[in-house]
């Protein structure tokens, strides 16, 4: 089942760029991911300010994570199977391009259903730049530095909660949620013009297929790994969707120190992002539990310990290195699923991980709109400790991955 070649390129026709121009490639294609999570995730922190501008519950203003992680899954496959023939720079500016437009919408809408449209936007952005943009590096960089050049680029999700959702989230505070999604749309505008000015010409090479995608479901491995990320993001993202409107309610934490919280998590998160990614090629069960273990912690104990502001900064520290760890966890056991499709195995990541942000914003929402954030909180935490009983049945029954003859993990 491996990938169908089309309109194959020779490689010694094409100008090889020089090491610098390259590792500029790289963090321009970083640059573009990083936009792309912070917008997405920007609503987290903006969320009750959103939800009183226009009159509407932090339910119904959940929406806006809803929206881009659903079309998010959809784009992903049919925009890589789609465009197999185009040129990977033009459709990375392309989606840039449909970024910017997005954010400005969003900055400039006079009702709720215009920031919606511009929601359907970023989803369409992130399945399609996503899907090509992470398996990238080895096209950008020699052989030598490509396992250095994607960790660069995957580096871009936790600083995208580091720096961009604290800040956008102090922005907001301080001039208003619209500003924060102008500023973003004018970051995406430089990055768009970084891509074009150092990233080459990257002509199609392979192809993948629908029947490529289907065939992965025929291994249990990836099957395992299509319900680990379910459950797992489904965890987070219904309960940190809402982390705002807890720590407003519960903890009766201001808005600058909210802002700080989140900071405190977004450094965690990069702190679990090397932590797990060093250790995750070696023991991805291992890695992808223990994430698990230390979400469902977290998460658990909040409405318990979250009433006081130090009980909730050490729970958030907790939560965010677990979580670093997830995407790059996830991501591993796709790969090591599939190892002859590489990128199937990234587009069945991003469409898995996208479709679940979404049903866990949705779920989370309908939740805190009937009961309250601790509920929220525990029904999370339930759903994490369920995944790491799963990881370890994975153990439990031996199995292990294509081409590997290591048991234990």
């Amino acid at each position: 089942m491996s990938p169908t070649t089309t309109n194959p390129v020779d490689a010694a026709a094409l100008p090889t760029p020089s090491p610098l121009i390259g590792w500029l490639a790289v963090v321009s294609v970083m640059l573009g991911i990083f936009a792309i999570v912070t917008t997405e995730i920007l609503p987290i922190g903006l969320l009750t300010s959103i939800g009183s501008s226009f009159t509407i519950s932090d339910g119904v203003a959940g929406l806006m994570m809803t929206m881009p992680g659903f079309l998010a899954a959809v784009s992903a496959p049919l925009v890589t199977v789609a465009t197999a023939r185009i040129d990977r720079r033009l459709m990375l500016c392309a989606f840039m391009l449909l970024l910017a437009l997005a954010n400005f919408l969003a900055a400039a809408a006079p009702d709720y259903w215009l920031v919606l449209v511009s929601r359907v936007m970023v989803g369409i952005t992130i399945g399609g730049f996503w899907s090509i943009g992470a398996g990238l590096a080895e096209r950008l960089v020699p052989p030598t530095s490509v396992s250095r050049a994607t960790a660069v680029i995957f580096s871009a999700v936790p600083l995208g909660s580091v720096l961009g959702v604290p800040t956008g989230t102090l922005l907001g505070d301080l001039a208003g949620w619209r500003t924060a999604f102008a500023v973003m749309g004018a970051l995406t505008v430089g990055v768009l013009i970084m891509l074009l000015l150092v990233v080459p010409p990257l002509p199609s090479v392979q192809a993948t297929r629908l029947s490529d995608l289907r065939g992965m479901f025929r291994s249990s491995n990836t099957r395992f790994a299509l319900l680990l990320t379910f459950l797992i993001v489904l965890a987070h993202f219904g309960t940190y969707t809402y982390v705002t409107p807890f720590l407003e309610r519960v903890t009766h934490a201001g808005d600058g120190l909210i802002t700080m919280f989140l900071l405190i998590y977004g450094a965690a998160g990069i702190l679990g992002n090397f932590l797990g990614g060093a250790r995750v090629a070696q023991y991805p069960r291992t890695v992808f539990g223990l994430a698990a273990g230390l979400i469902a912690a977290a998460t658990l104990l909040l409405p318990m310990v979250g009433h006081w502001e130090a009980g909730a900064i050490a729970l958030l520290i907790v939560w965010g290195i677990g979580y670093g760890a997830v995407p790059v966890a996830s991501q591993t056991w796709f790969s090591k699923a599939a190892p002859s499709v590489p990128e199937a195995a990234s587009v069945l990541f991003t469409a898995s991980f996208q479709a679940t942000i979404s049903i866990g914003a949705l779920l989370g929402g309908m939740v805190l709109d009937r009961t309250s954030p601790s509920a929220v909180m525990v029904l999370g935490g339930c759903t994490a400790v369920i995944m790491a009983l799963i990881a370890g049945a994975h153990f439990t029954r031996r199995l292990t991955w294509p081409g590997s003859a290591d048991a234990h993990e």
